[in-house]
């Protein structure tokens, strides 16, 4: 009895510091935003939290996509991988299409940018290739 409930403790803790990264993607700071893309990276690379992001898959989409517009550089490059991990996580059913058809076409704007930076044009296009291997419907 115990053991479950320290787990399921554990499991509380681990989503209120993933809620608390995805409210920083859209703190003033560049810095502070660059760091919840890391943690936000750690996390999906590290665990399946396919429940937890089904519901909060908009929320996360929109804020990548901030990251994606205004975001410079480093900022990008984190963002368009952690678009990656989350359309991983989706997987190839309906959530994974939505998230990958909503940022679609930011990613080859971002990709196609001469002045973005080379680290946030790779980063678009692993993330364009990816999403679209798992998650477009459209064969095109």
């Amino acid at each position: 009895g115990s053991e479950a409930a320290n787990e399921q403790g554990q499991e509380e803790e681990v989503e209120d510091r993933l809620k608390e990264h995805m409210d920083n993607l859209l703190d003033k700071s560049a810095k502070a935003r660059q760091a919840a893309l890391q943690s936000l990276r750690l996390a999906l690379s590290s665990k399946t939290l396919s429940e937890f992001l089904l519901e909060r898959r908009l929320t996360l989409t929109d804020s990548l996509e901030k990251c994606l517009k205004k975001g410079k550089g480093e900022e990008q490059a984190l963002a368009g991988t952690v678009l990656t991990l989350l359309c991983l996580q989706m997987g190839s059913g309906p959530e994974g299409e939505e998230v990958f058809r909503s940022l679609k076409p930011l990613l080859v704007s971002v990709l196609t940018d001469s002045t973005a930076s080379p680290s946030a044009r790779q980063s678009c296009a692993t993330a364009l290739g990816m999403c679209c291997y798992i998650a477009a419907a459209d064969l095109e």
